[in-house]
């Protein structure tokens, strides 16, 4: 697999976004704006990422996998921070900082299955 820096930049803000969620989980009983705003940012990045895909698609630099798959996941990663975040502003538990922090994880593992499937790798 080649990593690019998309799929860098991606992998931080998912970092960031599951070690500021698992930090509210422990230190707040509501969410911690700090991880709405890093689950945000994680939103903002994958639409910035959807864009620059569909031109780099459309420039002649063709996905070596099934096309249909990869933007399934990217709709699919589109979804989750928004659920997440809705979650949060709408539950105002410990919990919700939990569901923040796990909405890191899965669009961190969908990226690495979108990567993968733009340079044509074999999923493992």
């Amino acid at each position: 697999m080649i990593v690019d820096g998309f799929f860098i930049a991606g992998a931080i803000l998912c970092a960031v976004a599951l070690i500021l969620g698992v930090v509210a989980t422990i230190i707040r009983d509501y969410p911690d704006d700090f991880a709405l705003i890093s689950v945000a940012l994680l939103e903002v990045f994958l639409v910035f990422y959807g864009v620059s895909a569909a031109i780099r698609q459309s420039g002649g630099h063709p996905i070596a996998g099934e096309p249909w798959e990869f933007w399934g996941y990217l709709l699919t990663a589109l979804l989750i921070p928004v659920l997440a975040f809705i979650w949060a502003v709408t539950d105002k538990s410990r919990w919700s900082n939990t569901v923040l922090a796990v909405s890191g994880v899965i669009v961190f593992v969908m990226l690495f299955r979108m990567e993968q499937i733009w340079d044509g790798a074999i999923a493992a």
